[in-house]
């Protein structure tokens, strides 16, 4: 299973579950992403979720580029993103390892983030042709603008303690007790009412206006279909450096 799930105490915990190939996101990734969410709204023993990666070392590498260059259908992986933004209980990452392009995206789109001192924060897609489509061009909703552009157009990763620094991430602990500290703010949400904890969530999101993905297809479509897409997804496979044409 690419994406495992199980309750404890009240709190859904989702595991992206392909360490071999950083947790990254693929068709099967982004179905189990949904049906993951579907069963958390509709369940009302869930009363918070926590996300994280299998594994030691990565959190979620992004979209899975070999997939991607394959020609894989990635609709499943951006709906299984908008149905993460639209989870109506509390949704906290417990990111123990590097959360880069989709899965610094994923992250963006929790309430609450716990990071292990070792992690990685990052938006690299545009050293692959791609568009951090999935939220990562709305950092600068999060962050000073300067700030969002030079990960955006750069591509290089930030600590966790930058990201800390930067609001973008609420605690920075040990890896060993990532999961635990989670656990504990997962306890002290789960102990408040349910109606008025959903409420407060969605009216704090609203106030950043996250928009669904749809609002900037038509901007992303056409550089997601482009032959340097192509490209640096494939160069990624064969590791080298893309040869980038402007089409």
């Amino acid at each position: 299973m690419s994406v495992l799930t199980e309750i404890r105490d009240g709190v859904m915990i989702l595991t992206l579950n392909r360490p071999e190939a950083g947790n990254s996101l693929n068709p099967e990734v982004g179905a189990g992403i949904v049906a993951a969410i579907d069963e958390a709204n509709s369940n009302p023993e869930v009363r918070t979720l926590i996300i994280t990666g299998a594994g030691e070392k990565i959190f979620c590498a992004g979209m899975d580029l070999k997939a991607f260059a394959a020609g894989e259908n990635m609709a499943l992986v951006a709906e299984g993103l908008s149905k993460l933004t639209k989870c109506v209980k509390p949704v906290i990452a417990a990111v123990n390892g590097m959360a880069l392009a989709g899965g610094f995206e994923v992250m963006m789109k929790c309430d609450l983030v716990v990071a292990a001192d070792h992690a990685k924060f990052g938006i690299p897609e545009v050293k692959r042709g791609l568009v951090a489509a999935g939220g990562g061009t709305r950092l600068a909703r999060r962050i000073p603008l300067q700030i969002a552009l030079e990960l955006g157009l750069t591509g290089e990763p930030i600590p966790a303690a930058r990201a800390l620094e930067l609001g973008l991430i609420n605690r920075v602990v040990p890896a060993a007790d990532v999961m635990s500290t989670a656990l504990a703010l997962a306890a002290l949400i789960t102990a408040n009412g349910p109606l008025a904890v959903q409420a407060t969530k969605r009216l704090m999101w609203d106030e950043i206006g996250e928009d669904p993905l749809e609002h900037i297809g038509r901007t992303v479509g056409p550089v997601f279909a482009s032959e340097d897409a192509r490209e640096g997804a494939t160069a990624f496979g064969q590791k080298r450096a893309p040869e980038w044409k402007g089409r």
